[in-house]
Parts: structure tokens; C-alpha cells; sequence
């Protein structure tokens, strides 16, 4: 193994659990979120000396994976969110599992929201990062994360009081 591939591996052995979960919470899908990692780094390992040398290889590597979804996106191969239940099947009285299923709801309506918005709240409130970091991240100015992040608030929001008025 050289020191370009030993650098490489150190760099995603670091990162990878970060970029699956933001894979996944972009398309709503393990498997599809697994491909869109694999795709990612292949294009990062292919770029590595332009990734290493770059401002932040981090947000470098996200942004190659922003675009992997985007083209998926694009080509519609994304994932359709189904309802967890078979209809009339639904539970009859609230049990244990309510926080799961109010997770699984919270799931369905980020996935719900379009791309550009659900990749400004998971960048933004999942990953913590900064207006400045994820405008960079998006190709976007400032402002359009301010304004995609207000958007997506308060469609989340709404869902959320949707939500909570049915239980």
C-alpha cells in the first residue's frame, strides 16, 4: 500500500460513518445511500491529490456527494417513502414504539422536502455546520441557505403540529 492509498483510507475510516448517515437521510434509503458513499469516495480517491490539497477536503468530498445525489435525483432514483403500515392495519391505541413511529414521520416529511432544502437542514442542523460552510457545500450564497433553511423549518414545523393534533 502506498502513501497516497494509506492517507486516502485514513481520510474515510474518519469519515465514512458521517457520510453514510448523510447519505441516507438525503435519499431515505440504506442500500441507495451505501451506493451513492461508494460512488463518492471512488470519485474522491480519483481526485485525491486536488481533495487533499483543497480548503477543507471535507467539505470537498460532501459536495462530491451532494452532486452523486443530485444526479440521482435527477435520473429519479430516488427513494419513495411508503407508508409504515399496510392500510387499515394501522395500530389502535398509541404504545411504546410512538417515538419510533414519530421518528419514522419526521423521516417521511425531510424526505418530502425538496433536495436543496433537505440538504440545507441536514447540513446545517445535523452536521452543524455553518451558513458560510454549507452555502459553500451547496454552491449557493448565504442568503439562498437563510431562505432554504426558513422554508424547510417551517414545512417541518407544520408537519410536526399535523402530527401532534392527530395523536
Amino acid at each position: 500500500m502506498n502513501a497516497r492509498d494509506e492517507e486516502f483510507g485514513e481520510f474515510i475510516r474518519d469519515r465514512a460513518s458521517l457520510l453514510h448517515q448523510t447519505a441516507y437521510l438525503l435519499c431515505g434509503d440504506w442500500h441507495l445511500a451505501h451506493d451513492l458513499v461508494q460512488d463518492t469516495l471512488v470519485k474522491a480517491y480519483q481526485h485525491w491529490p486536488r481533495v487533499r490539497q483543497a480548503d477543507s477536503p471535507d467539505a470537498y468530498v460532501r459536495r462530491i456527494l451532494l452532486n452523486e445525489v443530485r444526479g440521482r435525483w435527477r435520473r429519479r432514483e430516488r427513494a419513495v417513502p411508503v407508508s409504515r403500515f399496510p392500510e387499515g392495519r394501522e395500530p389502535v391505541a398509541p404504545d411504546a414504539i410512538d417515538e419510533v413511529t414519530r421518528r419514522a414521520g419526521l423521516l417521511q416529511a425531510l424526505l418530502a422536502l425538496p433536495l436543496r432544502q433537505r440538504a440545507t437542514i441536514i447540513l446545517r442542523y445535523l452536521e452543524g455546520m455553518s451558513e458560510r460552510e454549507t452555502a459553500a457545500a451547496l454552491g449557493c450564497s448565504e442568503g439562498t441557505v437563510k431562505s432554504q433553511s426558513a422554508r424547510a423549518l417551517g414545512t417541518l414545523r407544520d408537519f410536526l403540529d399535523r402530527m401532534e393534533s392527530a395523536l
